[in-house]
């Protein structure tokens, strides 16, 4: 029997989701979206901030970047990295109120 097209839809977005919130799924590239909440950085200004090896770094950013998190440019010999501001700086800003609101009372055990 052939998936309805709403069902499909609802699968096909499933698959999504889950690939975007796996890409945060790391304390590592969650490292570096916080670091490049303060502007854009390169591996070496990351290995500095966040104290990763540049091959891990490097590896976390291409992730990232598959998935539109962050957005390089190259300056001169480096290539720099900054957050996408559209959709994710936005995103980031909504989580820190989602856990300033809801997350402080689970930690505390008071909800």
């Amino acid at each position: 029997m052939k998936m309805q097209s709403s069902e499909h839809k609802m699968e096909h977005m499933h698959g999504a989701y889950k690939l975007f919130f796996g890409a945060l799924a790391t304390d590592s590239r969650l490292h570096l979206l916080n670091a490049l909440r303060h502007g854009p950085k390169n591996v070496s200004e990351l290995g500095a901030a966040t104290r990763y090896e540049q091959s891990l770094i490097s590896h976390n950013l291409k992730i990232l970047e598959y998935h539109g998190m962050v957005f390089p440019e190259r300056r001169g010999k480096f290539k720099y990295y900054r957050l996408n501001d559209q959709t994710i700086t936005p995103l980031l800003r909504l989580i820190d109120a989602h856990i300033k609101k809801y997350c402080c009372k689970i930690l505390e055990g008071t909800r």
